[in-house]
């Protein structure tokens, strides 16, 4: 399974900085790991030159048998913990008139417990769509709203295939609210906006990378099989954007180098500030793909801990010892949860600033 999860963080990272060319200047929230499931489902049935352009944008070309990874990381990822709550789902909506080959259905339900739900898009595609719809909110605790907008589903449709993901942690160390305080967030070397910052001092492992001028700090959710990841550039760099340069700069063995829980000072005091912000961002992921693909993402992060949701649809048509050290989250950073049994990036984006 590490195989696939190097493949999901290689593609996770091309998608962030995909989207981050869309959308330079603002704040970035979505699952690779939704997107990559939703894509996977499509890929099981893809072949010829599709399947071969598939392979190379999801990096699979080093992945043996990838579909029967996802069930093993699937499978992983919905364990029941007394915890958190954190499920992954799938599902196949098709059109009740079309015949889909029954080894691709039962593939799709082997491997990715997705089930096929026959529906009327040729005659009744609105009432299709917000059956979708529906299903989505469920899965993600009403934090995902009308996924698909009327324009997404016509008559012409006749498969969608839908992920959707749903995260509720608490920190190890919650955040005490008494002592949230309004403090200015510098949006820019020109600008600064209000926000609620969290403050605590805790050991949390943190890392600091001379060479990137990067402060990289984890903070596990209780039972610490999931942690927030935050990388915070230093402000003082030459330039306008160091969030920008960090980003051009980042690979995938820099992210895992860097957050190495045995390369971190596990042993020191952090005096943590930390924003606290919600965030829903709906990316089209239409022309970055060249499918046509929606996502919708909300992360909700407070003193207690997190809330995060989200989903996508595919759709397919005819045709040391202890030290002392500050953590100021006061102007922008990058962020992702990861799931750590299996070292998967559930969610990943970027804070610029209250909106």
């Amino acid at each position: 399974m590490e195989g696939l999860s190097r493949a999901n963080s290689l593609f996770a990272l091309d998608l962030y900085r995909a989207l981050s060319e869309i959308n330079a200047g603002g704040n970035m929230f979505f699952s690779p790991l939704s997107v990559s499931a939703a894509l996977s489902m499509v890929y099981l049935g893809a072949r010829g030159d599709t399947a071969k352009e598939m392979t190379k944008v999801l990096s699979f070309s080093s992945v043996s048998d990838v579909h029967s990874h996802f069930e093993t990381l699937t499978s992983t990822i919905n364990r029941p913990s007394a915890s958190y709550i954190l499920k992954l789902a799938n599902r196949l909506y098709g059109e009740k008139t079309f015949s889909f080959l029954p080894e691709y259905l039962d593939s799709t339900l082997k491997m990715y417990h997705a089930d096929l739900q026959a529906v009327d898009f040729i005659g009744a595609s609105d009432e299709s769509r917000q059956l979708i719809n529906k299903w989505v909110e469920e899965q993600t605790e009403n934090k995902i709203k009308d996924l698909l907008q009327p324009c997404d589903i016509n008559g012409l449709t006749r498969l969608v295939l839908v992920n959707a993901i749903y995260f509720k942690g608490t920190w190890m160390h919650t955040f005490e609210a008494l002592i949230t305080r309004e403090m200015p967030f510098k949006i820019n070397q020109n600008e600064c906006r209000p926000v609620q910052m969290m403050h605590q001092k805790e050991m949390f492992p943190f890392r600091y990378i001379p060479e990137s001028k990067l402060q990289v700090l984890e903070l596990p959710y209780e039972q610490e099989e999931l942690s927030m990841l935050i990388l915070l550039p230093d402000e003082t760099q030459e330039g306008s954007d160091p969030l920008l340069k960090l980003e051009s700069e980042l690979t995938l063995d820099k992210l895992l180098d860097w957050t190495k829980r045995d390369k971190m000072a596990m042993r020191m005091d952090i005096d943590v500030h930390l924003p606290k912000f919600k965030l829903e961002v709906e990316s089209s992921l239409s022309e970055i793909l060249q499918e046509m693909v929606v996502h919708k993402a909300f992360i909700e992060v407070n003193e207690e801990g997190t809330e995060a949701a989200a989903a996508t649809a595919v759709i397919v048509e005819c045709d040391c010892a202890v030290q002392f050290k500050s953590f100021i989250a006061d102007h922008p950073f990058m962020f992702f949860i990861r799931h750590n049994p299996t070292n998967s990036i559930l969610f990943l984006g970027r804070f610029r600033g209250p909106s």
